[in-house]
């Protein structure tokens, strides 16, 4: 087989132009064959899969391609912005075999315990309380007064954080996410909250996920439960926020839904599907290293070098149909959630909030519409995610007078949406 040809350079993946226009970056690197030179950072390269066969293939091949970075690690800037994402840690994002599937166990496990039903109730009532801080106005941004903080008071509900710390987790993993300077500082003060919170937990068992990890049979140390539940702080909070903010974007500029987010013939779990495959919130990772020097889909690989995998790109190239019919079909699905061992495993709690978020906001405000055109609309810059900066709505102002705050718990309500 032929190597494709290779773009002179790499591609930055990072800064206002990506983040204004990834499709376009896509269809460049698209014409170098399923995998392109990138560049997620200043002096960071990468091998970046677009095709959607060859990112199913290498998702799913253990003995080719490992998941532990240590070694490209060391030929990495120790200061660089894309280690708080890429960098090893003792979890089962960057492990392989017996220590992944011990890792797994523990989170799969953990997860298990959360009850839907539960969880959709307490979702409900969160994004009502949310909705109606604002309500009153006729005016919102659907990003900062609602897309993240719904996912925030989940996460501190589950794992028991001090909700005067709860701004330092949203801060932590959106720092650490946008690969960009600060990126370290902000990953490290996501830690040291979890950090304290592990240890609390380890003298002190509670109804909540963080005592749950401790006593899982895995017999997780502290660091590695410290290190488990960042991972899910950080892989479940800010794409959930993005799945929202997308998908609610989606439904007010898509004609099929009317402009609004009430009165299109299409509903909130087709506007969440179709945001999955066009623009996933999870953009570009999927971090592989090859364990030898190896040739994957006529491209050469050296041993230990970065492959990264575009969900947006390998899902808008694996030729399904797109906004005719909105209907999906045929032998392959969307990559949203990954493939493989390393697939999410939260898929469904993060998939149950994110409709549960959207429908909330289709009953309540009917008739938003955008504030701004689309065209004026930002996107946070950084090579991993799609991700909105803001989400400025109008609509009729509603009655808020019998609101409630949303950091109170209503008497008689367990504390926890999780199982015994």
């Amino acid at each position: 087989m032929t190597p494709h040809p290779q773009p002179p350079q790499p591609l930055a993946l990072y800064g206002p132009d990506f983040a204004a226009d990834p499709h376009g970056h896509y269809r460049r690197l698209r014409e170098h064959g399923p995998l392109a030179p990138v560049r997620i950072a200043p002096g960071v390269e990468a091998m970046l899969v677009t095709d959607y066969q060859a990112a199913v293939d290498l998702l799913r091949d253990t003995h080719t391609f490992s998941k532990d970075p240590r070694a490209w690690q060391e030929t990495v800037p120790a200061d660089s912005p894309v280690l708080p994402v890429l960098g090893h840690r003792p979890t089962a994002l960057f492990s392989d075999g017996a220590e992944h599937a011990r890792y797994r166990d523990a989170i799969n496990d953990t997860l298990a315990l959360i009850e839907p039903h539960l969880l959709r109730a307490e979702v409900a009532r969160v994004a009502q309380q949310l909705i109606g801080a604002f309500a009153g106005s006729g005016s919102g941004d659907l990003i900062a007064q609602y897309a993240r903080r719904l996912p925030l008071h989940v996460f501190v509900t589950w794992f028991g954080v001090d909700p005067a710390d709860a701004e330092r987790i949203v801060d932590g993993i959106g720092g650490m996410m946008n690969s960009a300077q600060g990126a370290a500082a902000a990953y490290a003060d996501l830690v040291d909250v979890v950090t304290r919170l592990v240890a609390d937990r380890r003298a002190r068992p509670r109804r909540d996920l963080t005592s749950y990890f401790l006593a899982h049979p895995a017999n997780l140390d502290n660091d590695e439960t410290v290190r488990q539940i960042t991972l899910l702080m950080s892989a479940g909070h800010d794409p959930t926020t993005n799945l929202i903010g997308n998908a609610t974007l989606h439904m007010l500029t898509d004609e099929r839904y009317a402009g609004s987010l009430h009165g299109g013939a299409m509903t909130a779990h087709e506007a969440v599907n179709e945001v999955l495959w066009q623009d996933p919130p999870i953009a570009n990772l999927a971090a592989h290293y090859p364990r030898h020097d190896t040739e994957f889909h006529g491209v050469r690989l050296r041993a230990g070098q970065l492959v990264l995998v575009s969900f947006g790109a390998a899902n808008t190239q694996s030729g399904q149909p797109t906004s005719d019919t909105g209907v999906r079909s045929g032998g392959s699905a969307h990559l949203a959630w990954s493939a493989g061992p390393h697939r999410c495993p939260a898929k469904q709690p993060a998939l149950l909030i994110a409709m549960t978020a959207i429908e909330q906001l289709t009953s309540q405000l009917c008739d938003a519409e955008l504030a701004v055109p689309v065209s004026e609309l930002l996107w946070r810059p950084g090579p991993f995610h799609r991700a909105l900066v803001h989400l400025p709505v109008r609509f009729t102002p509603l009655d808020t007078t019998t609101s409630v705050d949303p950091e109170r718990e209503p008497e008689g309500q367990p504390a926890v949406p999780i199982g015994p």
